[in-house]
């Protein structure tokens, strides 16, 4: 009997989380003595190799980030124009696709003298054409010069 109950007193206790939580983990207040609370303080934070990257390299990362993304908004080569006298506006008509139309027949007959490629170039940039097709009816902007 005395090796069934010496062995019942020896296992662990289990204690809840709840218990746990709401412990009050100080040291062992003497006997006689009114009851004070002291914390433990903290060991200091270690940190292994892999935490002081990551916690160096993911601050430097963010900020190479902004750094570059600023550095392109601000350096960026598109820019408008300084003042009204300096924007030059492109003189167009407006043009009806008929049936059977294409860009390169409409470039042809607008500018005979230039390159039709180019033509169609300034059109689909004029219209916002991604594509080269276009259908009856469709009406188009197109440089007169």
């Amino acid at each position: 009997m005395s090796a069934i109950s010496a062995s019942q007193d020896s296992r662990p206790q289990l204690i809840s989380v709840q218990d746990l939580t709401s412990r009050q983990w100080s040291a062992p207040v003497p006997s006689g003595s009114a009851p004070t609370r002291r914390r433990e303080s903290l060991p200091p934070l270690r940190l292994t190799r892999r935490g002081r990257i990551v916690l160096i390299g993911i601050p430097l990362v963010i900020l190479a980030a902004i750094l570059l993304s600023l550095a392109g908004f601000l350096n960026a080569p598109a820019k408008a124009a300084d003042s009204d006298a300096d924007l030059s506006v492109t003189p167009t008509v407006s043009v009806t696709v008929q049936a059977g139309q294409s860009l390169w027949a409409i470039a042809g007959a607008v500018a005979p003298e230039r390159d039709p490629r180019d033509v169609i170039a300034d059109i689909a940039q004029l219209n916002n054409l991604s594509a080269g097709g276009v259908v009856p009816g469709q009406q188009l902007f197109v440089p007169t010069k």
